[in-house]
């Protein structure tokens, strides 16, 4: 059985898959497409499996960060600021407090039955040394700042800074919603 055949057999099946089933299966995924079937098997090995259940949360917002995670299959939602993101298939999310070593931004519950592959620090970093990879990365999280600087600016408190109860621009808004996205 491939990995493509496994996931089609649903989650009674899941764990069962061996390296070289996942390897097809990440394949498929746009972060790992690319990647040779022998690296993914690798990566696979190192990896552990999770399933969670609708309702579970899955990261919190403010814990440490140990590991990235690649939903194989069902939904999550990225809850943070401003706004919440939904989570499919192929989508990885954990990245950004393994790339600069703070806490998790954003808490990810699972809005369906979910499985995820966990890819620990290490092999995450290792893996994002891959130019191609940290391409993907990159580009990945230029889509989500262009689309947190699309929505509308949050009303901003009067600064009470000297005094001044001057507002900030719309831009200068949107901005800090995006800084204290990444500092949340």
């Amino acid at each position: 059985m491939n990995g493509i055949q496994l996931l089609a057999t649903g989650p009674a099946h899941w764990d069962h898959a061996s390296p070289s089933d996942w390897a097809e299966v990440s394949a498929t995924f746009p972060l790992f497409s690319g990647i040779s079937k022998r690296r993914l098997r690798k990566l696979a090995r190192r990896a552990t499996f999770a399933e969670y259940g609708a309702g579970d949360i899955v990261i919190q917002k403010r814990n440490p960060g140990d590991s990235l995670y690649v939903i194989l299959a069902g939904s999550a939602k990225a809850l943070g600021k401003p706004a919440s993101r939904s989570l499919r298939i192929g989508d990885y999310f954990g990245e950004l407090s393994l790339l600069d070593d703070t806490p998790r931004s954003a808490t990810v519950i699972a809005t369906t039955e979910l499985q995820v592959m966990k890819l620990p620090r290490k092999a995450f970093l290792g893996l994002a040394h891959d130019p191609e990879i940290a391409l993907k990365m990159l580009r990945t999280l230029g889509s989500q700042i262009r689309r947190l600087e699309a929505q509308p600016a949050v009303p901003q408190q009067e600064s009470h800074s000297h005094g001044s109860s001057a507002r900030l621009p719309q831009v200068g808004a949107r901005r800090l919603a995006l800084l204290d996205l990444a500092d949340s």
